[in-house]
């Protein structure tokens, strides 16, 4: 039986809602105003929450120019990590700014924090959840403070293997924490849907019990819908105003039109999975009249026998079932019955 699992009172669970929470990461380029005109522009689209990134460059690594350090073989090639956490890092000052804006639009803002001094910050911030990135996932002694703090985490898994994702949870739950969420992640930037493996989230859900949802870097909103339909109950995007207005994760990310047509498709596909039930509901209903019965299709004379030409089973529905068919053949009229007909008890002679 899972946890449940809740974020600022709203339940996330298979049997709810999805929960879509819009990635600001670096897509500000270090303009506050356009911070708060993305998160405007999530609440628009129909974002549950907007996710930050607590870092700054000296927190995530060193300024350092030897080859450990360079960037290669992604769309950040050319930069040292100091140089590209610097030009993408959310200011700590802007972040309680935009829990406030966040807060006044009915939006619920949290953050994924890369050290102790970033958990400690959005404590003070009075953040209501946490995400853990999926570069962080080894971190053991962050998922520890995280945990340590009693609020629901939300872990992406990318380029883990079950070992680490187990090892992950074990630690998180040695540690105090009681709800978790798992989101499939491909670690690629942009991802192709053809590496997403969405068939991982069901499996997730099976091996570790707890929800699942999926943390996506595709520009396909397909994807999302596909996690929806395999049980994901949280979806995971990054929105920018503008991909041409470049930036770091620009390439990566939703444009708001974009974003708004993902979160209606995502909407339509969790209303469409409904129920494991076969029940028939009041629109079905109106249409059972269509279906095939027996109807006598020739004028028949009273006495007459009922053969294969002249009862069928034909559209519509008002007649005797079509597994009457071979009892009646042979069988004669108790009356005279239009060609029309739709074929009664009645109108059959009874057995002696």
């Amino acid at each position: 039986m899972k946890t449940a699992f809740q974020i600022n009172g709203r339940k996330i669970a298979s049997d709810c809602p999805v929960y879509i929470i819009a990635e600001l990461s670096a897509n500000h380029n270090q303009d506050f105003d356009q911070a708060v005109k993305i998160i405007e522009a999530a609440k628009e689209a129909g974002a549950d929450a907007v996710k930050l990134q607590t870092y700054t460059p000296e927190t995530m690594t060193i300024d350092c120019n030897n080859e450990y350090f360079k960037i290669k073989d992604t769309i950040w090639a050319g930069k040292n990590l100091y140089e590209l956490y610097k030009e993408a890092y959310t200011p700590w000052e802007w972040q309680p700014k935009l829990k406030k804006i966040a807060d006044q639009l009915g939006l619920t803002l949290f953050s994924t924090p890369f050290d102790h001094t970033a958990v400690d910050f959005l404590e003070r911030m009075n953040v209501s959840a946490y995400k853990i990135a999926s570069f962080e996932i080894v971190d053991l002694p962050l998922l520890r403070k995280i945990a340590k703090t009693g609020k629901p985490v939300i872990m992406s898994t990318g380029m883990a293997t079950m070992a680490e994702i187990e090892e992950a949870v074990q630690t998180l739950r040695a540690a105090g924490n009681t709800q978790l969420v798992l989101l499939k992640c491909t670690s690629a930037y942009p991802a192709a849907s053809e590496d997403m493996n969405l068939r991982a989230i069901s499996h997730l859900a099976e091996t570790i019990d707890v929800p699942i949802g999926l943390s996506d870097h595709t520009l396909d909103i397909a994807v999302p819908v596909v996690a929806v339909a395999l049980g994901a109950c949280i979806i995971e995007k990054h929105l920018a105003l503008s991909r041409a207005a470049g930036g770091p994760d620009s390439v990566f990310s939703l444009e708001p039109y974009e974003f708004k047509a993902m979160v209606e498709a995502v909407r339509v596909a969790e209303k469409a999975l409904g129920k494991a039930h076969y029940d028939v509901g009041p629109e079905e209903a109106k249409s059972r009249v269509f279906r095939r019965s027996l109807f006598v299709v020739k004028d028949m004379k009273a006495g007459d026998k009922f053969t294969e030409q002249n009862v069928r089973s034909i559209r519509p529905g008002y007649g005797l079932h079509t597994r009457h068919l071979d009892e009646i053949i042979g069988r004669r009229a108790a009356c005279n019955i239009e060609r029309g007909t739709p074929l009664a008890r009645t109108h059959i002679v009874p057995r002696d």
